[in-house]
């Protein structure tokens, strides 16, 4: 018995010989077959007869076809073995061993499996049965070549080594790590889940356009572009909420989109330009409604996708089962920084401990701006259990409404899991005036030189002067969710193919 896994070559050098191979099929007839159905899959096969003995399976004479790529192959004289992969999953992860004997599909076939390379894509039939050592396998009777790999798979039991390469090569990155797939698969069937959730509920789900005249809901850089019929300049959306609440005026009470939004801004394991969100918007309800709703909504991916609300992340557990933690900024200085309450309420301290910890402090600062600035320098990164921070400043929430009891503040949250911000959400201002004053206080940030800064939406203006009944919304970052849910320690973990420097 042999192996087929070549000792280390010139990967050029491999390539050619392939290429030779594929010429050889070339010059026999239709290189690329598309005439194979497949009738079964690995991972239901398993689940059908894996618990079944060989002295039960064989009399059933099961016939199947099955295809996939070669992902293992042992060479002996007169009858080989191969291992399957298709793009089932299960147990084995899409497996399935195929007994090859040269009796069985004839001489030429036998020897095209011989000399056939792990990765290229075969189509086999043949009859279940149980090997000595109890693997399910297909006892082959024709096989067939559909697609030459030209290219060599990486080491089968190292995978790709280089993690960039994993995010550059994602399609090589899913053939050969079972974690990736899992990964994958998990993140769909927690989105699937959000979206059969808001349904159930009550929300209609809607699109909103991806190219917007005027980049609004968020304080963010836009990527900018040009549209040369219309002859203007149009940005790629930093957000959907501008429009989801027009369709609130609208008449739909209950609204939602799973979507991308685009942030010219940095990259990081947290930040990719181009991500993943959920936001949905619901008349007649506020902030706290909304807490409640997105705790249940974040449970039910989680039970979606890993069938517990205990999570374990970074070598800790996460726990979504029970009851989030709500502070106020203050109230989480007080737990996490280190402050009393009176400190967390004197600008003179504020100011003092975000200088000591090299924070640029601007000298206009309002006591809710120094207790949230000092907030994101200590304490985000340490709210590791899920916790909501409720009451933001006004001054860095344009579109929240104002809290009746304190103007100075807004009925505002954000989410906090494992120190990441996850959910953001308020009671929407729905005050025509008052939203006006702030796009303006807004508008003259950005002619000040603040990129981020909202420019002023007139039509927006417009909507609410015909009139928005009271509204919460809320966006959830799905692809932070989902870092969550498959223990992953990045956002490029997640996203099949995240932004990357061009290639050299």
């Amino acid at each position: 018995m042999s192996q087929s896994a070549a000792p280390a070559q010139d990967p050029n050098h491999l390539i050619a010989e392939r290429r030779e191979k594929l010429a050889a099929v070339r010059a026999q007839g239709v290189a690329f077959p598309n005439d194979f159905k497949p009738t079964h899959h690995a991972a239901d096969l398993q689940t059908a007869y894996g618990p079944v003995d060989n002295a039960e399976l064989e009399p059933q004479r099961v016939v199947v076809k099955v295809a996939g790529r070669l992902m293992l192959k042992r060479v002996m004289g007169k009858a080989s073995f191969g291992t399957l992969q298709d793009g089932s999953f299960g147990p084995t992860h899409g497996r399935i061993q195929l007994y090859v004997g040269r009796d069985a599909v004839g001489e030429a076939a036998y020897e095209a499996f011989k000399h056939g390379d792990l990765g290229d894509i075969l189509g086999a039939e043949g009859e279940l049965f149980k090997t000595r050592t109890g693997e399910l396998s297909v006892k082959v009777t024709s096989v067939r070549l559909l697609t030459k790999s030209l290219r060599p798979l990486p080491d089968k039991f190292h995978g790709m080594a280089d993690q960039e390469q994993k995010y550059r090569q994602r399609y090589v990155d899913l053939i050969t790590d079972e974690a990736a797939r899992a990964r994958f698969v998990a993140r769909s069937k927690a989105i699937s889940s959000i979206r059969g959730y808001m349904v159930e509920h009550g929300f209609l789900e809607v699109e909103t356009p991806m190219l917007h005249p005027i980049p609004g809901g968020a304080n963010a850089k836009p990527f900018v572009t040009h549209h040369n019929a219309l002859d203007q300049e149009m940005f790629l959306r930093i957000a959907p909420e501008l429009y989801l609440k027009r369709l609130i005026v609208g008449g739909f009470e209950r609204v939602f989109e799973i979507n991308r939004s685009f942030r010219n801004e940095g990259i990081s394991v947290r930040h990719n330009p181009e991500f993943t969100m959920m936001e949905f918007y619901a008349a007649y309800w506020n902030h706290h409604d909304l807490m409640d709703f997105t705790e249940n909504v974040l449970r039910h991916a989680a039970r979606a996708a890993t069938g517990s609300m205990r999570l374990p992340y970074a070598g800790r557990e996460v726990d979504l089962e029970t009851p989030f933690t709500r502070l106020t900024i203050p109230q989480s200085l007080v737990a996490h920084a280190g402050v009393s309450e009176a400190e967390a309420r004197d600008p003179v301290v504020l100011r003092a401990r975000l200088q000591a910890l090299g924070e640029a402090v601007p000298a206009h600062w309002t006591l809710a701006e120094l207790q949230f600035g000092l907030f994101e320098a200590a304490v985000e990164d340490k709210l590791w259990a899920p916790t909501f921070i409720v009451d933001y400043p006004v001054e860095v929430s344009p579109l929240a409404r104002a809290s009746d009891t304190d103007p100075t503040i807004t009925e505002r949250f954000e989410l906090f899991i494992t120190g990441r911000e996850v959910a953001n959400g308020f009671s929407e201002l729905n005050d025509a005036e008052d939203q006006a004053a702030r796009f303006q206080a807004q508008a003259n940030n950005k002619a000040a030189g603040d990129e981020e800064a909202m420019y002023y939406d007139a039509d927006f203006i417009r909507a609410l002067e015909v009139g928005m009944p009271p509204t919460g919304g809320c966006g959830i970052g799905l692809d932070r969710l989902v870092m969550l849910l498959t223990d992953s320690p990045s956002i490029r973990d997640v996203i099949l193919f995240p932004a990357l420097r061009r290639e050299a």
